[in-house]
């Protein structure tokens, strides 16, 4: 009687611990994924004669894949104008006057629906007390250049579906992955869509000013593949994982695209291992295929968490 009593009260206790899990995991859902997407001023500046508006989604810029509009206007007409040129570098000052980059559009494509230049930013560090980001941009209307240089924080990332991994591959180069999109996934095939970086190590920034525009610190990778296994890692969930997903391959616009088919919301593994364009793996490992309720699944050696 005292080992039926044992027994009952440990699957009580295993039930309630999932019960709770997935509780947790569903209060977070809204937290975790904001549901707004609307471009709000960052900052504006009135420089040579134009009005400069900088936009990104909620005014806000976060670690890992964030979509930045520059809005030009005259000042005499007060019309949206498109400018000849507009580039744009993103760079971090951190201690002793050591400087970074991050992966980014160096130069922005015009939006005529908008009146809109667009390009994006994958930053790969937070602003902390000890470094901070500052956004360079360089303007070109007709002859006349128009610089501006803006200090800017970079927040903690929010939506965890927009997260990053930086690692060094086997070729001991670095590289970044960002996730880039679904931002808010359904319980269906979402089109997964990743940028995948890798670092110029020749090419290196000496300091914040305009002179460093046109220096390409990160370049996308060509002709990879990323494949996928994605997996729910909880003990409650068994490592289990779902049918259909397709791995990610370079499309025409430089993206890495691919098929990722959550089958319940709640918290998911996307295992990766990246191969080269010679089909050599540069990180990864596979992981195991069994149901393992109430163990924690194995990750792969490369992975990106999501929770929605």
């Amino acid at each position: 009687m005292n080992r039926i009593f044992i027994l009952f009260s440990c699957i009580l206790t295993i039930t309630f611990s999932c019960t709770k899990e997935k509780t947790n995991y569903e209060a977070e859902r809204s937290k975790e994924i904001p549901s707004e997407t609307t471009f709000s001023t960052l900052f504006k500046s009135n420089l040579e004669g134009y009005e400069i508006e900088i936009l990104s989604i909620q005014a806000k810029l976060q670690q890992g894949y964030n979509e930045i509009r520059v809005k030009i206007k005259s000042n005499q007409t007060h019309q949206p104008i498109q400018a000849d040129a507009v580039h744009m570098l993103p760079v971090l000052t951190q201690a002793a006057n050591r400087f970074k980059s991050a992966p980014h559009s160096k130069e922005l494509t015009f939006n005529s629906t908008d009146k809109s230049h667009d390009g994006y930013v994958v930053f790969t560090q937070l602003s902390t007390d000890d470094q901070f980001w500052e956004l360079l941009l360089q303007i070109r209307v007709g002859q006349q250049i128009i610089p501006l240089k803006q200090r800017i924080k970079v927040d903690a990332q929010s939506n965890k579906n927009l997260n990053l991994v930086q690692f060094t591959g086997i070729d001991q180069e670095d590289y970044t992955i960002a996730l880039i999109a679904p931002r808010a996934p359904n319980v269906a095939e979402n089109r997964l869509i990743a940028g995948i970086y890798k670092r110029d190590k020749d090419q290196e920034i000496s300091n914040a000013d305009v002179s460093s525009l046109l220096i390409s610190t990160y370049n996308r990778v060509q002709s990879y593949r990323l494949q996928l296994d994605p997996r729910m890692p909880e003990p409650s969930m068994g490592n289990h994982s779902s049918p259909n997903n397709r791995d990610l391959e370079q499309q025409e616009n430089g993206w890495y695209e691919g098929v990722v088919n959550y089958t319940m919301t709640g918290n998911w593994t996307l295992n990766f291992i990246l191969l080269n364009s010679a089909g050599r793996i540069i990180k990864g490992t596979p992981v195991p295929k069994d149901f393992t309720p109430g163990v924690a699944g194995i990750k792969s050696e490369l992975f990106i968490d999501i929770l929605f």
